[in-house]
């Protein structure tokens, strides 16, 4: 009985992180306002199954020292470290959300419906508005799904800027997916949550938008053990450009699609904000100048990254290249290494 409790325990523990099989959704998805509710909640159920299984081998180590007569060479104390339970870790937890929150909009996963929803086959985005399918039915999720409705992203190319600069910009869907998880009255404090979770400095959506430029990418490839879902299209440190892709709604058209409705864009924005800039300066005074001229050279930096980085992705579009899932994550990533984030 004890053993099979200590199993259980464990199996919800291994369970409530998205590399398990098991796994049904994030466990700070939750029904209340806040997410900071939503983590009390969790770090009380995790102290709890944890003095309960530390309880619980204590118990056995008692049971087999009395069987052997061990007791003057054993003892059943069991130390914090080798219990096998994870405790609650808000900055682990908090990204682990973010990461939940990116499979959503990928529709790996969706808060409608628990467990893998997507992970290769036939995709068919107008699924997505099936609500009964999606919600396998229950009316209670079907009607928070009619009244919330997050859908995946349409193209599979989710932008990360240092701007935003397009509609489906990645720290603006995650936005969206905080608003509809936990409403929109207390959205401004649950991004704070979040962002003081992370540990940056200035505002929320800056925190956030920071580290889906710099750690995002390098969490994931931890998590999945550098063979990423997610693929990140990366023109360089000079963050020019930047866009994810779920490696299994993978098409031979995507990086055609994305070189003309997001790179060509980009290169579009930039020359008309290099302009702008320009015609500034000319007629800034001194003090204006020096920090408009700064301005300048980092979007210039930039402009100049992606204009090498489009022909490397206009060679790469003009193949159309397929990809089969059964090789798997290393062979298909290397296919793309030109364009796509290192992995460490």
């Amino acid at each position: 009985m004890l053993v099979d409790k200590c199993i259980e325990q464990s199996k919800i523990d291994w369970d409530s992180f998205e590399t398990s099989w098991d796994f049904q959704h994030h466990p700070l998805l939750r029904k209340v306002p806040t997410i900071a509710e939503a983590f009390d909640q969790w770090q009380t159920e995790c102290d709890e199954r944890f003095n309960q299984l530390k309880s619980n081998e204590e118990e056995l180590n008692r049971i087999f020292i009395d069987i052997y007569g061990l007791q003057d060479e054993l003892t059943p104390e069991v130390e914090d470290k080798d219990v096998t339970v994870r405790k609650a870790d808000l900055g682990r937890d908090i990204r682990s959300f973010i990461s939940y929150a990116v499979g959503c909009m990928f529709g790996r996963y969706s808060i409608y419906r628990d467990g893998l929803v997507y992970a290769g086959g036939k995709w068919n985005y107008n699924d997505y508005e099936d609500a009964a399918w999606l919600c396998d039915g229950k009316p209670d999720v079907i009607e928070f799904y009619k009244q919330t409705h997050f859908m995946p992203d349409e193209d599979n190319i989710i932008p990360i800027c240092d701007d935003e600069y397009f509609t489906d910009d990645i720290v603006g869907r995650f936005v969206e997916f905080v608003e509809t998880v936990y409403g929109t009255d207390t959205l401004d404090e649950n991004l704070k949550f979040i962002a003081d979770a992370l540990g940056g400095k200035g505002q929320p959506k800056d925190v956030i938008r920071n580290y889906f430029l710099s750690d995002f990418y390098s969490d994931h490839c931890k998590i999945y053990q550098k063979r990423p879902i997610y693929w990140l299209f990366d023109s360089g440190k000079k963050n020019g450009f930047k866009a994810l892709i779920y490696m299994h709604r993978y098409k031979p058209d995507i990086i055609a699609r994305m070189r003309t409705d997001y790179v060509h864009e980009q290169q579009g924005r930039y020359r008309t904000a290099i302009a702008d800039l320009e015609s500034r300066i000319a007629n800034a005074d001194t003090g204006s100048r020096v920090k408009l001229t700064k301005q300048l050279t980092k979007l210039q930096n930039q402009a100049e990254e992606l204009r090498v980085y489009e022909e490397k992705i206009h060679h790469l579009a003009d193949q159309m290249i397929r990809i089969d899932l059964d090789d798997g994550v290393k062979h298909n990533y290397a296919i793309f290494q030109d364009v796509l984030a290192k992995i460490k």
